[in-house]
């Protein structure tokens, strides 16, 4: 018998929205021009499903400089511009979210990314209106992924104990967080490959989000 979640969690970047390519070029560009220099693809794979304030320290000690107290807020305010002219959502997830609806499952988003951006995220996508009351941050809580923190406050904030809930994440943090959560993890692997989502402990990993409603038994 295939297994039904109570509660899906989606992460926002990569999973609903394709945010990742664009936030990533933005800070390679913005690392580069400190004096660490690597490109959108290397800043991805380094950095995907981390918060931009963890990343800022981690730079800050890997170069022993100082980013400045405007750092974090002038990426921000450059990926939004970008989030403007170039973010899609991704393929199939609507469908998604629909059959979520059709079976009477509810969802939500957890996400590091603070609140701010992902109303410009879900906004500029048509996603926010629908998701708006159901929005969840790391700022909400003490720890970002890896910990569990935030997951655990979204499955509460629903009253559904975590092994009945579903975790869709895109990231090896992501899953991680998850699994310490006691959820069961399904890992978007369209980017990142199959084997650090699996490494992380997900339950199963997908390519693309037509496969995602018969993995959770949704038809």
């Amino acid at each position: 018998m295939v297994w039904t979640p109570s509660l899906v969690i989606f992460d926002c970047d990569g999973v609903l929205v394709d945010s990742e390519p664009i936030a990533n070029r933005l800070i390679a560009e913005a690392l580069s021009a400190a004096g660490l220099a690597m490109s959108g693809e290397e800043a991805l794979e380094r950095y995907r499903g981390g918060k931009l304030t963890r990343i800022k320290i981690r730079v800050e000690e890997d170069l022993g400089i100082d980013l400045g107290d405007h750092w974090v807020d002038d990426i921000y305010q450059k990926q939004f511009d970008a989030f403007r002219r170039e973010l899609q959502l991704i393929p199939g997830i609507v469908d998604v979210l629909d059959a979520l609806d059709r079976a009477g499952v509810p969802y939500c988003v957890g996400s590091n990314g603070p609140l701010y951006k992902m109303r410009v995220s879900l906004g500029v996508t048509g996603l926010y209106e629908r998701l708006e009351s159901r929005i969840f941050s790391a700022d909400m809580v003490s720890e970002p992924k890896p910990a569990p923190d935030l997951f655990l406050h979204a499955a509460a904030a629903f009253d559904i104990p975590p092994e009945d809930v579903a975790v869709v994440e895109d990231s090896a943090p992501g899953v991680t967080a998850g699994v310490a959560a006691g959820m069961r993890v399904f890992g978007y692997a369209h980017d990142s490959g199959e084997p650090p989502l699996k490494a992380a402990g997900a339950l199963a990993t997908f390519m693309s989000m037509n496969e995602l409603p018969e993995l959770m038994g949704l038809r």
